[in-house]
Parts: structure tokens; C-alpha cells; sequence
């Protein structure tokens, strides 16, 4: 089940605070009441809300301040709502980064219908999270680097040219060192369960590895005679 979205009601008058909660609760939104502007920033803090609705005349703290100081620290949608009508409050309000503005008095189906149009313009204009970075997978030896994340290898200051299945076989061995691994288990990881085929594929690949990269005094690629290969680091 989904979890309710938060509204904070912040209104002096109790009457049209209770309206206003008693439809956004119909209509599946948890709500909380703050009468004037401390409690309002108090239950900020505690209620986390999704949207706050804002009287403009409130003791205390007015609703421009309380919206002054949300602002400083978070985004979270405001609905301003207002005995005044003027144009220059409408423009304050909105200046001081209230969402939209309604002016009392007002239909509560229409504050409703606005509070769900603002958490959906909110919801879209909301940055999607990172999508964390994808691991570069790069071996480095003395004279050898091999990076399985562009398809690189560079051998002795120089890039070569190596076919996909060479590298991955090279950069599976050197990511391992001194682990012995059968042809049966390097044809599984690198050419896949389903590849049909015989061990020899293997062996074929190390050849040609050979051909393109001599013993370093650190390091080589080794035959395990009667079981396999490893890449060998001294």
C-alpha cells in the first residue's frame, strides 16, 4: 500500500482548518493543523509534510516569513491563502516562493483539486535520483592496462588491437592473479553456458594473447598443464 502523502494546514481559524483537513483526509492525505507561525515551523520540522497550506495572517510569525524561512532550507510546495486580493500580495507571495495562491473565501473542492495539481508539477520538476556510475573495471600491471569498460588494452605504452572475446579472457585471468582456472570454467565464464563449442576455443584465444604480449619479469600468463590457465603475478 502507498504511503499517504503529508499536508500541514497552517490557519488561525480552527473552522476552516478542520474543513480543509476533513476533505484532504477523504481524499487519502494525512494531514496536520498548526495555528499560528511557531507551530507552524515546529511542525515542519516534526511532520516532514509533501505540501503546506498557508494562511497569510497568522500571530506570531506571519505567512510570509514562515514561508521566508522554509525556503531557506527546503522546496516543499506552499499554497498561500489570503483574505487579501491584492495584486502586489498575489506577487510577494509568489516571490517569496509560494507555489500558488488562493484568495478566501474558497471552494475547498477547488483548494483539493490544486493541492493534487501541485504535488504532480512538483513531482515531475523534482530531479530523478543519480543512477549510480557503473564500476570501471581496469586491471593495471607493470607495462599493461587493461580496461574491460572500453574495450582498451595498452601494452608497453602502445594500444592494441584485440578483438572482444581476447580481452575479456585476458581481463577475466589478470583480474584474478594467480588463480587457476580449467578451460571449462573460462569457456563457461567467457563464451557462456549455452556456447557450443569444445575446450580447444580456449586454447586458440591464449595463443593469440601470447602472439600480442610477451612474459613481463612481474608478470604472465601461464599454462597449468592438465588443468588450465592463470596469470601469474610474481
Amino acid at each position: 500500500m502507498a504511503e499517504r502523502q503529508k499536508v500541514l494546514i497552517v490557519d488561525d481559524d480552527s473552522n476552516i482548518a478542520e474543513i480543509i483537513s476533513l476533505y484532504l483526509i477523504k481524499e487519502m492525505f494525512e494531514t496536520k493543523v498548526a495555528e499560528d507561525g511557531y507551530e507552524a515551523l515546529e511542525l515542519f520540522e516534526s511532520f516532514e509534510p509533501d505540501l503546506i497550506i498557508l494562511d497569510l495572517m497568522l500571530p506570531g510569525k506571519d505567512g510570509y516569513e514562515v514561508c521566508r524561512e522554509i525556503r531557506k532550507h527546503k522546496d516543499t510546495p506552499i499554497i498561500m491563502l489570503s483574505a487579501k486580493g491584492e495584486t502586489f500580495d498575489k506577487v510577494l507571495g509568489l516571490e517569496l516562493g509560494a507555489d500558488d495562491y488562493m484568495i478566501k473565501p474558497f471552494d475547498t473542492k477547488e483548494l483539493v483539486a490544486r493541492v493534487k495539481a501541485v504535488l504532480r508539477r512538483y513531482r515531475k520538476a523534482a530531479p530523478a535520483p543519480e543512477k549510480p556510475k557503473p564500476k570501471i573495471k581496469v586491471v593495471e600491471y607493470p607495462n599493461l592496462t587493461i580496461n574491460q569498460t572500453n574495450y582498451s588494452v595498452t601494452y608497453n605504452g602502445r594500444e592494441l588491437v584485440m578483438p572482444p572475446k581476447e580481452l575479456e579472457l585476458l581481463y577475466f585471468l589478470a583480474s584474478q592473479p594467480n588463480q587457476v582456472f580449467t578451460r571449462e570454467q573460462l569457456l563457461d565464464h567467457i563464451w557462456g553456458y549455452e556456447y557450443i563449442g569444445d575446450t580447444r576455443t580456449v586454447d586458440v584465444h591464449i595463443k593469440r594473447l601470447r602472439e600480442k604480449i610477451s612474459d613481463h619479469e612481474n608478470w604472465a600468463i601461464r599454462t597449468v598443464w592438465g588443468i588450465g590457465y592463470k596469470f601469474e603475478v610474481k
